[in-house]
């Protein structure tokens, strides 16, 4: 276990590390990449993004995200315009978000869902071996990568990787490849040589302001309330690892830093989730996300659903807490407040939100 550092200290040792660093930032435009891309550039980092068009009502939109980096509009499977971008810009981290996220609709297009997230990572790992300076990367997965057995027993990096839909089949898919990549071409054997160190992360169900993805049940709840119309739920007793959004993106922050120092210790794959007792059930989420708005909506149960979801999903994140020194600031009940309070406070600009709440995050939970 290392040294402990209050929050503001974890935010300077941040600001020390990142300070004109160069970041490459795959998925800049979606909802997380947002979100770490106002991170970066409030701790002082160089972000170049790479990513599709951002959709008209978007987190990247909101806060002009265009300005904070430089942007690259470019498919993750174009290789030559992704590995171009990547090699003149000479990142010293790289954090991979572009995906095809959601579950439903990798039903809907299994064959683009592949793509993205399989073919997609392999164009990014194989652009790498072309990069000649030291680069930390960490690739963002999902904590539905593993074989689910529908038990309330927390799943460990251990556990089997699995996937009954096509996308968590496609993020499991990822963790091989990039386990893959890094045995034949960056062995840690050869650190010193190719100066190349990767980390996979995988984190729970995450919320916050911001988020308009189609099929996300934060809008879903947030519409229903603002038209005064009942919230269908397609699976209201599924158990999720609920947590704010700034959770594991401060995870993958100090993960990158420690890759960094240490890709000995810190090449491998991560945890990242909320404490057990904030694992509850979609219902009682959305309950609690009404009383906090102050709403009365009717829940109703979506019966049209046939798609396969995971009925209960939990993480095991000893091992994050005991070689990172790292744990969850925030629990269920915060991170509903700040994600109500994101949308319901009209006064300020979207950008002077996040960037109010990412000092929040950093001063007031420990």
């Amino acid at each position: 276990m290392g040294i402990k550092f209050s929050s503001m200290e974890n935010l300077a040792r941040l600001k020390k590390k990142f300070f004109r660093k160069k970041v490459f930032l795959t998925g800049h435009t979606g909802f997380k990449g947002s979100w770490l891309l106002t991170i970066l550039k409030f701790i002082g980092a160089r972000v170049k993004g790479y990513s599709l068009e951002p959709k008209d009502l978007s987190l990247f939109n909101k806060i002009n995200g265009e300005n904070l980096c430089e942007s690259i509009i470019g498919d993750i499977n174009n290789k030559s315009l992704l590995q171009e971008e990547l090699l003149k810009f000479k990142p010293d981290f790289i954090f991979h978000f572009a995906a095809q996220a959601l579950v439903n609709e990798s039903y809907i297009n299994p064959v683009n869902t592949f793509n993205t997230n399989i073919i997609g990572t392999v164009n990014l790992l194989d652009s790498i071996r072309s990069l000649r300076n030291k680069c930390s990367t960490v690739i963002i997965t999902t904590d539905k990568v593993y074989k689910n057995k529908e038990t309330l027993r927390p799943y460990t990096e251990k556990d089997q990787l699995g996937g009954y839909d096509p996308y968590s089949s496609s993020k499991s898919c990822v963790e091989l490849i990039t386990e893959s990549y890094r045995n034949s071409f960056f062995n840690l054997k050869k650190i010193n040589l190719h100066k190349k160190a990767f980390a996979t992360a995988r984190a729970g169900n995450v919320i916050g302001g911001g988020d308009w993805s189609n099929g996300r049940i934060v809008k879903d709840i947030i519409n229903a309330i603002e038209l005064n119309k009942p919230i269908k739920l397609r699976y209201p007793n599924s158990i999720r690892p609920w947590q704010h959004v700034l959770e594991p993106l401060n995870a993958y922050l100090e993960l990158a830093t420690k890759l960094n120092e240490n890709p000995i210790n810190y090449s491998t794959t991560f945890n990242f989730g909320p404490l057990i007792d904030d694992c509850i059930s979609v219902k009682l989420f959305t309950e609690k996300m009404k009383t906090e708005w102050g709403s009365d909506i009717e829940v109703l149960i979506d019966k049209n659903n046939i798609n396969h979801e995971t009925g209960a999903l939990i993480l095991d994140i000893e091992k994050a807490k005991k070689l990172l020194d790292w744990k969850p600031k925030t629990n269920i009940d915060a991170a509903i407040s700040q994600t109500i309070s994101w949308y319901k406070n009209n006064n300020l600009d979207a950008i002077k939100k996040c960037e109010m709440q990412i000092e929040q995050f950093y001063t007031n939970y420990n």
